[in-house]
């Protein structure tokens, strides 16, 4: 499952840091929230650590294509700490990452089931991505009728502060912005190649982001379409 997430994520996307791992590390753990563990052993190696139960494959998907977005974010290493203000941000385009790759991942299935008449599969990954961006849902992956633009002027204080705000807003116009140029996906591989990573107030984040993918030969155009997506052009 894991091996067929990654390739579905990262299909056809040219992986252009100069930051990535040599190998990921994968572990299951039975309490604590998901998430990458920043260590000073195995120095190449990105550590991914899960919370899911046995056999629930949809929930795996989710959260391990979460997990892998922070990687391709080159947020593994000892030094990739999360900085206020604008730590939000590599959080909603990860999720977010992870919400398309679901999609992928159904239709992926429904072609080439892993096991033999599992076809059918596909609905049940479709109907669990539908439930993460259903409107009444509360955390941070809920849709919202609100614009990004409005969203971020409303609560930009709180996000800066680290304060728990619903993302539906942001996951919702992200999610347009990569169904409708995946390749601009390929982006996300220079974010982070700073000293300051996302300590910088979002405007000169997303102007170093421009330059980091100058550097790295990729297109630049997401950081460009997050301008306008979030009113900041």
């Amino acid at each position: 499952m894991l091996t067929r997430v990654r390739a579905v994520n990262l299909g056809k996307l040219r992986l252009l840091s100069d930051r990535q791992p040599a190998k990921l590390l994968i572990e299951n753990h039975h309490q604590g929230p998901p998430a990458v563990w920043l260590h000073r052993d195995q120095p190449q190696a990105a550590s991914i650590i899960l919370n899911v139960g046995a056999a629930d494959w949809c929930k795996t998907a989710y959260q391990f294509g979460h997990e892998l977005g922070h990687v391709f974010a080159n947020s593994w290493q000892f030094s990739a700490k999360p900085r206020l203000p604008t730590q939000w941000l590599e959080e909603a385009l990860v999720e977010t990452f992870s919400i398309h790759g679901l999609r992928l991942l159904a239709d992926n299935w429904e072609r080439s089931p892993p096991f033999a008449d599992d076809q059918a599969f596909a609905g049940a990954i479709r109907k669990y991505r539908v439930d993460l961006l259903r409107p009444d849902k509360p955390d941070s992956s809920a849709g919202s009728s609100e614009n990004a633009a409005s969203w971020l002027h409303t609560n930009r204080e709180q996000l800066e502060a680290g304060q728990p705000v619903s993302r539906g807003p942001a996951i919702q116009g992200i999610l347009a912005v990569y169904e409708s140029d995946r390749a601009c996906i390929e982006d996300i591989g220079a974010l982070n190649r700073w000293p300051e990573r996302s300590s910088l107030p979002i405007d000169a984040y997303l102007a170093r982001w421009k330059r980091s993918c100058t550097e790295i030969g990729a297109g630049g155009a997401l950081p460009s379409r997050l301008e306008q997506l979030f009113g900041l052009a």
